[in-house]
């Protein structure tokens, strides 16, 4: 509750526009059946025509009044509630962007998706209903029972006996539903998380004909949340018929009451059919506070899932205020003593690495499957923060760099090739936003990407479909290694983002990269010989550990590890070459 009222205590003006009509609102709804009483006693009843015309001009006028100030409630409500939603999902979203890879392992990427469309639309429809019933509801009983009480006292009992049966009612639901709102929730993080695999792996599924496997999984997590929702669905039903049969009764009791004091002449028509009214809105207006209270677990639950995004602290510190920007070395990475363990792991996955890359230097790493290469790169742009030792770009440990200075120095091309909707140039310009056409097709002719997308029509501006999906792998991958060498940076760093590409097109993009590329860093993850067999330096990984450093032919000669490996992919005569 308190992340709400906080967001919606953001729009003062808006709440302000809201009390008005409020104000409004309960001078319409407690006016008319007042004047209606008037009316019935001093007009109808006793004839009088002049009085008669004088109360209904009032009565039109209190209608108008009370129009006119509905509206301007209902355009404030409508405005709070948008305004709300749209910031909490801004914040959420941004925070989201702070998120190291261990957060979001943490959070899972299904229930921060299902946090920002289904937690904050259960929040939006409670910010709409709230600033209605919490703000009509208090107005309304009170003046209510104000004018019970001065008008017909011996009603007034009958009324107040409906107020704590409902309240009582309102909480037991509200305490009821609540677990099964939890669940609700989980639910959906399920049903989000089986609709990405579903779609995202569907060539797979197919592949294997397990469609029908996979449509089993789903209709068992969209069953389980048909099943808890039904349970929440029948809790909330009891609330209506409860309502419906306590007014009923009020009413009842009311008339019957009425009807003998009429009969003794203590009461008159007016005064009792003013008397039905005032009631029918006190109860009217706790009905809709019921509401409120039933929805109140469901957006509770969802406010808690949001406000725990909010309030957690991203284990990666960005340093965007102190940290620093300028340094006078470039080009330069160091690791010296690095050991790093994922938060979930007992075992490093990378033990005691220490190495240098100099200015304009190639270095390469390779090593069997989970050795540990991709992790080590990865901790240069602070995908991770090491778990112990330092790493140091251009003679400064990355933790004390300012995150965006320490990342615009880097092009990091990872090993699936993300691809964003849009055009070709949109998705170049994410590593640079005022990058022109000039560099943007020198970027596509060095990474071998300027011939296929000449083929397109519309070149640049041909669109792309989500993740690229209307493009090969080889041709996603080049895009994306054009996106890093857009950017011009100190550093580039291929983690395995050639293995898609022929031998021809990798040879190519190779020769074009030294040609063009001569000041820059380049490290390389691979797991072909033929891609890094002419870097300055490269470097043995086997379960985390460093195990081997040179170039091709003094590992080829020294290294028993990098000599299998090559042994497995290069020829007899091509070993003897280069040893």
């Amino acid at each position: 509750m308190k992340l709400i009222l906080e967001y919606t205590w953001r729009y003062k003006k808006y709440l302000l526009l809201s009390l008005l009509g409020v104000a409004s609102f309960v001078l319409i709804q407690m006016g008319v059946p007042t004047l209606l009483k008037y009316i019935i006693n001093d007009s109808i009843m006793k004839g009088d025509s002049s009085r008669l015309l004088s109360l209904g001009l009032l009565m039109l006028a209190v209608i108008v009044i009370g129009g006119f100030g509905e509206i301007c409630m209902s355009f404030a409500n409508s405005r709070i509630a948008s305004n709300v939603i749209r910031d909490i999902r801004e914040d959420t979203f941004k925070k989201t962007q702070s998120f190291s890879h261990a957060e979001f392992n943490q959070f899972s990427v299904s229930s921060l998706i299902t946090s920002i469309t289904s937690d904050a639309y259960q929040i939006m429809l409670f910010v709409q209903n709230m600033l209605r019933s919490a703000l009509i509801t208090p107005a309304m009983t009170i003046s209510g029972f104000i004018l019970i009480a001065t008008t017909n006292p011996q009603m007034f009992w009958v009324a107040l006996v409906a107020v704590p049966i409902l309240l009582l009612g309102m909480i037991f639901i509200g305490r009821k539903s609540l677990p099964y709102s939890h669940a609700q929730q989980r639910g959906l993080d399920k049903i989000n998380l089986n609709m990405r695999e579903g779609i995202s792996g569907l060539r797979v599924i197919r592949a294997f004909g397990n469609e029908g496997f996979q449509s089993q999984r789903f209709e068992g997590v969209n069953s389980e949340y048909c099943g808890v929702s039904k349970t929440v669905f029948r809790i909330v039903s009891i609330a209506q018929p409860g309502f419906y049969l306590l007014f009923n009764t009020m009413i009842a009791v009311i008339l019957w009451k009425g009807s003998k004091s009429i009969g003794l002449g203590t009461l008159d028509v007016g005064t009792l059919s003013a008397s039905i009214e005032y009631v029918f809105h006190i109860l009217f207006s706790f009905m809709m506070l019921a509401v409120l209270f039933l929805m109140y677990p469901r957006a509770s639950v969802s406010a808690g899932r949001i406000q725990r995004i909010l309030e957690s602290t991203p284990s990666i510190l960005e340093n965007l205020e102190n940290g620093i920007t300028e340094t006078e070395e470039k080009g330069t990475v160091r690791f010296e003593n690095v050991t790093f363990a994922y938060p979930d792991s007992e075992e490093p996955i990378l033990k005691n690495i220490s190495f240098t890359v100099n200015k304009g230097q190639t270095v390469a790493f390779i090593g069997s499957t989970g050795s540990g290469k991709s992790t080590l790169v990865q901790l240069i742009p602070r995908m991770y923060d090491v778990t112990e030792g330092r790493i140091l770009v251009d003679g400064v440990d990355v933790r004390d760099y300012n995150i965006k200075s320490l990342r615009d120095r880097i092009g990091y091309i990872p090993q699936k090739a993300q691809l964003f909707t849009g055009t070709i140039a949109d998705n170049l310009r994410i590593a640079k936003k005022d990058a022109i056409t000039e560099e943007m097709k020198r970027a596509t002719e060095i990474a071998q990407a300027a011939e296929f997308i000449a083929q397109k029509e519309g070149g640049l501006e041909s669109r792309l479909s989500e993740g690229g999906s209307n493009l090969s792998g080889g041709q996603k991958q080049r895009l994306a290694i054009a996106r890093a060498i857009v950017k011009n940076p100190e550093i580039y760093i291929f983690d395995d983002s050639s293995s898609a590409l022929d031998y021809t097109t990798d040879l190519k993009l190779r020769t074009c990269l030294k040609q063009e590329i001569t000041d820059a860093t380049v490290l390389i993850v691979a797991q072909r010989i033929s891609t890094i067999r002419n870097a300055d330096k490269i470097i043995v990984l086997n379960e985390g550990k460093m195990v081997g450093e040179g170039t091709h032919g003094e590992l080829l000669k020294t290294n028993g590890i990098y000599h299998d490996i090559a042994a497995s992919q290069l020829t007899e005569e091509e070993l003897r070459e280069t040893e």
